[in-house]
């Protein structure tokens, strides 16, 4: 009885052991084909790929993106400021040094022949070198030669100096690709229209400047003052990456991950699925991509484009500038203020300094920048790019010619505010349109080229708008009205629409 029960127990023990055993073996089979399975999926992860295009539509608009158009807002302030400054200092100047109109024009001639010089340089190294570089540098040296130009000892020095602002104004606005490249194509058309809030803060905080600073501590006090804007800047610019576009076409496709990680993290979204691939471009930079087949045409009608955006906005602010300065409106009723006109030395009077009423004007046409802008948006996402670029030349067109019609004071603060509008406007659409239209391999390059031409049309603005003015209203404001319409037709030449487009890696 007792061995019958040991063989019983004996069995039972073997049973157990083998249903163990068994199990184990059922458990590890489980085990191995999970891991089987999960290293197909990541073989499968491994084969998936994307691009940065396809990363930045992936994360989306978030407070990356808002943190972005305030910091590179803030570098249109700085810009806007440092152009601006032109129009308020140019009586002081004229009155401090006995300047004839040909001297006052020069100054802002040479500043955008700095400006013109620099633009194209500044393209070619931020293709070749990354954008942050380029726009960080033109941070510092025009902040640092805008602060020299308040010692200016006479009136050589004053624009040699003002020449050295322009260079770096030219690389400050590559802020403006540096900008775009990180902006989902489905917001393009709304953020960066909005940006122009912010060139109107920096004209007017420089026109609040003149008004409060000029009759007390005087010109050169308010062009200390104004520097400090950048200087605050260089230290923000830190928490803005190098261009994520710029860095896989220069291979360096781990910094460009970070940066999209980096983003992602702070937006809370993801990257696609797979592996970031893009092939590095070898010919970065070159003026040949330019004027290839694809793009020649381009080229050329967004050159004289950018020519006469420059040659109009700069055109409507210094005129504005000059007809109040001098008094040349025809105004009926007009006050006292604005009956004394303009003399020369050995007449009644040599220069008129700005008046507090003609800062109100200045800031009140100021305001014409961001004043449209919903209309602006508005026409970027129905009619599209070169629809918008011709419906608002046409309309500069017909407001610069309307500044001769006899009006009211308040008719001409009307007119001088649409003005602004129109000519800001067409401004924001060739900038959109340029960096949309171009491949990031030379798309700093494209914008440089275009900055360059369009600084051409600002060199040319001041004779027109400040010593031809002199002469007859009708034959300086008209110059400017032919270039917009001609521009216009022009337009419509243009062989790509960008709307809703993907911006191009490559050509």
């Amino acid at each position: 009885m007792s061995d019958m029960k040991m063989l019983f127990w004996s069995g039972s023990r073997m049973g157990d052991s083998m249903r163990t055993q068994l199990v184990s073996a059922i458990q590890l089979q489980e085990v191995q084909q999970q891991e089987k399975h999960e290293e197909l999926q990541e073989g499968g992860n491994h084969d998936k790929t994307f691009t940065v295009e396809d990363a930045v539509e992936e994360i989306g608009f978030g407070r990356f993106h808002v943190l972005l158009f305030v910091i590179m807002g803030s570098a249109n302030v700085v810009e806007a400021m440092e152009i601006m400054l032109l129009a308020v200092v140019s009586p002081e100047i004229r009155c401090e040094w006995k300047l004839d109109d040909w001297q006052v024009a020069l100054v802002s001639t040479i500043v955008f022949l700095g400006f013109m010089v620099c633009g194209v340089l500044s393209g070619y190294m931020a293709d070749r070198f990354g954008r942050w570089k380029v726009v960080f540098g033109g941070f510092v040296w025009s902040a640092y030669f805008s602060l020299l130009t308040s010692f200016a000892p006479s009136y050589g020095w004053f624009i040699f100096l003002r020449s050295m602002v322009g260079c770096g104004v030219a690389g400050v606005s590559q802020g403006f690709v540096l900008k775009t490249e990180f902006i989902p194509a489905k917001y393009r058309a709304v953020l960066l229209p909005l940006a122009t809030i912010f060139w109107m803060m920096g004209s007017m905080l420089i026109i609040v400047l003149g008004m409060l600073v000029v009759p007390t501590l005087g010109w050169r006090w308010m062009i200390r003052i104004s520097v400090t804007p950048s200087i605050v800047l260089i230290f923000l610019f830190k928490f803005i990456p190098e261009s994520a576009r710029y860095n896989v076409s220069a291979g360096n496709v781990d910094a460009a991950l970070k940066t999209l990680q980096r983003i992602a993290r702070m937006n809370r979204a993801g990257l696609p699925e797979g592996r970031l691939v893009e092939p590095a471009v070898r010919n970065r930079g070159s003026w040949r991509i330019l004027l290839s087949p694809s793009f020649r045409r381009t080229s050329l009608l967004l050159w004289y484009s950018w020519f006469v955006a420059s040659f109009a906005y700069y055109g409507s602010v210094l005129s504005s500038s000059e007809l109040l300065e001098k008094n040349l409106l025809c105004v009926t009723n007009a006050e006292r203020e604005h009956q004394v006109k303009h003399r020369h030395q050995g007449g009644v009077c040599y220069c008129i300094p700005f008046g507090y009423g003609d800062y109100q004007t200045l800031l009140i046409s100021c305001l014409g920048e961001v004043a449209l802008v919903p209309l602006n948006i508005a026409l970027l996402n129905v009619f599209g790019r070169k629809t918008s670029l011709s419906v608002l030349q046409l309309l500069a067109a017909l407001v610069f010619m309307m500044l001769n019609i006899c009006s009211t004071m308040l008719g001409f603060t009307v007119l001088l505010f649409l003005l602004r509008s129109l000519v800001s406007m067409n401004f924001n659409v060739v900038y959109i349109y340029t960096a949309e239209v171009y491949p990031t391999v030379a798309r700093s390059l494209g914008m440089g080229f275009c900055t360059s031409f369009s600084r051409i049309g600002g060199m040319i603005a001041p004779f027109i708008a400040q010593v031809l003015m002199s002469k007859s209203v009708v034959l300086a404001l008209s110059p400017f009205a032919v270039a917009c319409v001609i521009c216009a037709l022009g337009n419509f030449l243009l062989p790509i629409e960008t709307r809703g487009r993907a911006l191009l890696q490559n050509s």
